[in-house]
């Protein structure tokens, strides 16, 4: 095989980090290469030229066969210049490394455009969407293992297996095993319906059909016509052609080929993605792009080379190579040379479930089904239990060691006789209504109601509760940590100021600015052409007014150009900008409304109309997008009518005021704008000489196809070629808007007791400036600023002094709370958690989601998160409570949110009303229904003590089944729509709140208080009606058993704090269907006995002496400690 010069696969020199151009010519390889197959050791070697737009995650390099690479490369090393040779051992030395360790199996693809070669469907996933939990094999095992995983179903479920052992059987079977089967019915039931809709939304995904080029039609070649046919998604397969029209959802990972747009660009829209509204721009592949049409791609020898399937959507390795022109015949000699090389990016590629927003396009397919980014990014968050759940569940392992110990007193004072071990297994199952099965089904409904609740509430509309296990949660926060922009903020943008040195525009006056423009830009075409646009403002000194109108000039217009906006003419004829920061939009909305128009813009030309009317054209040279490292932006563009090339660059003022000349005003003005709540950004700019520019390229060229250190090289060669002694030209000032209702909403919180904290990544100025002016710090508050910490001693010597000042509110940068978390962790939170507000500022979204793990870990409370992004999702899911604003930055962290809303004030609401309710009702309900279990067992024991401790039980059948439904169900669920003071007044005093936090509605000591009330009432009532005992058995039953219920009715009206109407509803219905019971139960009631005066005065003495004292009891400490509501009404 002939030499194959490597330098031949580098990038085009148009092509570097941030932006490839659309290269005019192809690579050439040496003039006397022949046609075929490219060798893999080559496409490597173009693979790993590849320009990567952001930063790339991986860290290893794809490798191929390390012997096939040295049999092609051997003979000719010496040959190849410096950078080949270097990129060669690297190779090499990759080689060797990675077949010491070679993973099992290499998922990088080489994939030919010819039908012949097209791959097996078997050797890639299908394209199968799949969002099911379970199949047919697995779906029962694993609900059931989720269930049973509870310690509350484990029991139930060992106790309702034992009545299938004859010596064990007590009662009827169905008593124990039917709330067991309703339980697990309703949850397989909820299960089996969820995972069916899941099933039908990716059968509809799945089915959904797309057009795809058939490549049958081309071995005919007078065959001609649309050579399409449609196919459902499921059945693409790597390999296939897909055409996708405008709004049309990706099917699977697909490099673009073609495009509708000439310039060979597309945009997409993310949101499904990364949550992120902006549309991105995508680029097809030039050569491609440059055919007729798009069957012609069939008619290419062409072959596309992927790596590895990786989770990184920022990140795509690969090469597109032409073997053979397809317009040559096979006699013919190649007029360019082969094979040709062109690599390939993440700009390249539509990832699955994006969406096309404009055009139509072609694509080819490289990733399929689970090898899609998509698939590989979903990821399931652990589940979330409520702290509610988890002390219930240890009450329950409580009043199974009660129920123990209570089997074991009474065999014990029966002196062990007989088979005693079978009788504690009796006395066991007896006592198992101490642990309700009902409680699990009560307290679920109770979540269902609560948010059913929160999603109908007419005052936060469009609430949604995502997680419906935690309502209760939201009655107990402690702390809560905040995003900025865009919660606390509108993310809003608007241009307020420029500031230009030695004079500054308000947003008042931008019609001074707009005037000095049309000035500048009359003098300018009144002369010679545009002679001026990109002049400098010293070239004009001391001209007085006309001056000040160049130096506007150039500042407004390097506005107008440095930025990565896109003008989108909507279907209505509208144009919107679409850009992915809303700083850029803001900027220029605000050159359009001073003069200076964008009215088309691709990766190659900019155009803007100005003030005059007329058009100004620039060319794109090179483009380095905003990065949150870099934390600036630039761009070389040159003017087509003077042929001037400029470098501009816009960016924050850390990193500007390092880059551009010396001045006296920059810091100080930064610090002003930061001061009234104002996002600051420095414009500046450099013109370049041709001489300049092409040294930069060469040096930018070479240092883009190192192997080694690659970013960092092509980085230092901008700095030295570009940033430095920039001409600072102005100050932009853009205001982000407050929320509605922040400052009252805070305040609010801030009086619940809820400590609060503000993450965000902006800077500390603006993050200080913003919680002066939403009422984070209080009025007259200090405020302790920690910033660029380096030492241990330094961040002691803090420590030391906020330990002396916990009054104060903590503003820290990321770098400075880094240093903190690392030397002193637990100081640092045992600390900040003291303090009344803490800001952090310059966070990475990991250090977000680390302060909220450390909060809870350290403090053991229950913790808050809010935000709105995508940079807010990891700190939600780290929290007890994930709260999701939809917002302007797109619907991801509203998606990951356990709760969603719209706007921040509707938080009050959310947690000083429904979270306090939830939290006070399910307490109360489940004490209730653990006292209604605990009663009745304290029957039973009395009973069984004074009958010889015989383990028989005193309700069987029907009357244990309907105790704890029929006959006391509803009016104790009824306790879920109780309430202690009304809406208006829990708003009013959000101090309530701060009561609640503290954990006394539901605590050891509530517990025992409910334990001795049952044990005090189960006694009294067994006792009174064996002391009323009558000449038959079966009274005892029917007199004790009715004084049981009425008085569960009682108990229920006395917890009753507010009366509802389906409360009064529910008791006289239950009422009155125990009365009805009677007649129908002639095995457990004698009807004649229970309609005689006897009966009801008995039953009346029995229910006064167990309900009366523990009314006196309530009425008495109601007055003397009444509860903190109660003083309200």
């Amino acid at each position: 095989m002939s030499e194959i010069p490597l330098r031949q696969f580098g990038r085009p020199r148009k092509a570097r980090a941030g932006y490839t151009s659309l290269p005019e010519d192809e690579y050439s390889p040496a003039p006397n290469q022949t046609s075929g197959s490219m060798p893999s050791a080559v496409r490597n070697a173009a693979a790993a030229s590849a320009p990567i737009v952001r930063k790339p995650r991986r860290t290893e390099r794809y490798e191929d066969d390390p012997e096939e690479a040295e049999t092609l490369l051997g003979d000719h090393i010496g040959n190849l210049g410096d950078v080949e040779e270097e990129r060669v051992k690297a190779s090499s030395r990759a080689s060797s490394s990675s077949r010491r360790t070679k993973p099992p199996r290499d998922k990088s693809r080489t994939i030919s455009f010819r039908p012949p070669e097209k791959p097996q469907k078997k050797k890639y996933p299908p394209n199968i969407v799949r969002n099911q939990k379970y199949n047919a094999f697995t779906f029962l095992p694993i609900v059931f293992y989720e269930q049973f995983k509870f310690f509350f179903n484990l029991y139930f479920l060992l106790v309702a297996l034992s009545q299938f052992v004859p010596a064990l059987k007590i009662g009827l079977i169905a008593t124990y095993i039917a709330p067991l089967a309703f339980v697990l019915c309703v949850t397989i039931g909820k299960e089996a319906y969820d995972d069916y809709k899941r099933n039908q939304r990716d059968h509809e995904a799945n089915s959904q059909r797309y057009l795809v080029l058939d490549p049958t039609s081309f071995e005919s070649p007078s065959e001609s016509g649309p050579h399409t046919r449609a196919v459902p998604s499921s059945q693409l397969a790597v390999g296939d052609f897909v055409l996708l029209e405008k709004n049309q959802r990706v099917p699977a990972d697909l490099v673009l080929l073609r495009t509708s747009d000439h310039s060979g660009t597309c945009f997409i829209r993310t949101d499904q993605l990364d949550g992120e509204t902006d549309w991105k721009l995508r680029v097809a592949v030039p050569t491609c792009q440059k055919l007729n049409s798009d069957e012609d791609l069939l008619l290419l020898d062409a072959e596309i080379y992927a790596d590895a399937p990786i989770k990184d959507i920022h990140t795509f390795i690969g090469t597109f190579t032409i073997n053979t022109p397809h317009s040559l015949s096979a006699n013919e000699m190649p007029m360019v040379p082969v094979p040709t090389v062109e690599p390939l990016t993440a700009e390249n590629v539509l990832w699955s479930n994006t969406v096309l927003a404009a055009g139509s396009a072609v694509g080819f397919v490289v990733y399929t089904g689970s090898e899609t980014r998509a698939v590989m990014n979903t990821s399931h968050p652990e589940t979330k239990v409520g702290l509610l759940d988890v002390e219930i569940n240890r009450l329950a392992k409580i009043l199974c060691a009660v129920t123990f110990a209570l089997s074991l007193l009474l065999v014990a004072l029966n002196g062990f006789r007989g088979l005693w071990y079978i009788y504690i297994f009796r006395f066991l199952i007896l006592f198992s209504s101490i642990i309700p099965i009902s409680l699990r089904v009560n307290l679920d409904m109770g979540k269902t109601v609560y948010a059913q609740q929160i999603m109908s509430d007419p005052e936060i509309p469009n609430t949604i509760v995502r997680t419906s296990t935690l309502p209760e949660e939201l009655g107990r926060i402690e702390y809560l940590l905040s995003d900025k922009t865009g919660t606390l903020t509108q993310n809003e943008m608007e241009m307020k100021k420029l500031h230009m040195g030695t004079v500054s525009y308000g947003f008042e006056s931008m019609d001074e600015v707009a005037h000095q423009l049309a000035l500048s830009f009359g003098a300018s075409e009144s002369g010679h052409g545009r002679k001026h646009s990109l002049a400098t403002g010293m070239q004009l000194a001391a001209r007085g007014r006309r001056d000040m109108s160049s130096r506007v000039h150039d500042v407004v217009m390097s506005l107008a150009l440095c930025h990565n906006v896109t003008p989108a003419t909507n279907d209505d004829g509208s144009v919107t900008y679409q850009a992915s920061s809303p700083d850029e939009v803001a900027i220029v909305k605000w050159t359009e409304s001073v003069g200076l128009t964008l009215t088309f813009r691709d990766r190659t030309r900019i155009e803007l109309q100005a003030p005059t009317g007329s058009k100004l054209d620039f060319e794109v040279l090179e483009l380095f997008p905003f990065t949150s490292e870099s934390k600036r932006m630039g761009i070389v563009v040159r003017d087509r009518q003077s042929g001037e090339i400029t470098f501009l660059q816009k960016g924050a003022d850390v990193v500007m005021a390092k880059i551009v000349q010396r001045n006296d005003w920059l810091e100080e003005e930064c610090a002003n704008m930061a001061r009234e709540g104002l996002r600051t950004l420095v414009m500046a700019r450099k013109k370049l000489s041709e001489q300049t520019y092409a040294e930069f390229t060469q040096q930018h060229h070479l240092a883009s196809i190192r192997l080694d250190g690659r970013n960092e090289a092509m980085a230092a060669v901008v700095a030295e070629y570009l940033e430095r002694d920039l001409e600072l030209l102005g100050l932009t000032g853009v205001e982000d808007k407050l929320q509605e209702e922040v400052k009252s909403t805070l305040e609010l919180l801030r009086n619940a007791g809820i400590k609060i904290w503000m993450l965000t990544g902006d800077k500390i100025e603006t993050a200080t400036c913003i919680a002066i002016s939403t009422k984070l710090v209080a009025r007259n508050q200090y405020i302790h600023q920690i910033a660029k910490l380096k030492t241990e001693d330094e961040v002691r010597h803090q420590l030391d002094f906020l330990q002396n000042k916990l009054d104060c509110c903590l503003v820290i940068d990321g770098e400075s709370l880094h240093l903190c978390l690392n030397l002193f962790k637990n100081e640092f939170i045992e600390i900040a958690t003291k303090l009344s507000a803490v800001v952090a500022c310059r966070c990475s979204p990991t250090q977000k989601a680390d302060v909220a793990r450390l909060i809870r870990l350290f403090t053991k409370k229950r913790v808050c998160c809010i935000g709105d992004g995508g940079n807010d999702v990891s700190m939600i899911q780290a929290a007890d409570v994930g709260v999701g604003i939809v917002g302007k930055e797109g619907k991801q962290a509203s998606l990951a949110a356990d709760f969603s809303i719209t706007q921040f004030s509707f938080l009050t609401k959310l947690l000083l009303w429904h979270g306090r309710n939830s939290y006070r009702r399910s307490a109360k309900l489940a004490q209730f229904v653990i006292h209604r279990g605990l009663i009745i067992s304290i029957m039973q024991t009395v009973f069984s003590s004074i009958f010889y401790f015989a383990p028989i039980a005193l309700y069987q059948g029907w009357l244990m089944a309907g105790y704890a439904t029929v006959y006391t169900m509803a009016p104790v669920f009824s306790l879920v729509l109780d309430r202690d003071v009304n809406e208006d007044l829990a708003l009013l005093y959000p101090e309530l709140y701060k009561e609640l936090v503290k954990g006394r509605v539901l605590s050891f000591k509530t517990f025992f208080m409910w334990l001795m009330i049952s044990l005090y009432q189960g006694s009294a009532i067994m006792i009174m009606s064996l002391v009323l005992f009558e000449t038959e058995f079966l009274n005892i039953v029917s007199i004790s058993f009715t004084a049981l219920i009425l008085n569960e009715l009682i108990m229920v009206a006395l917890e009753i704090t507010t009366w509802h109407l389906y409360m009064v509803v529910s008791e006289v219905v239950t009422f009155f269907l125990y009365a009805l019971s009677l007649v129908f139960l002639p095995e457990y009631f004698d009807l004649t006995f229970v309609l005689s005066v006897r009966f009801a005065w008995k039953v009346a003495v029995i229910v006064a002496i167990s309900a009366f004292p523990l009314y006196i009891i309530k009425l008495i400490r109601s007055r003397i400690a009444p509860a903190a509501s109660s003083k309200l009404l």
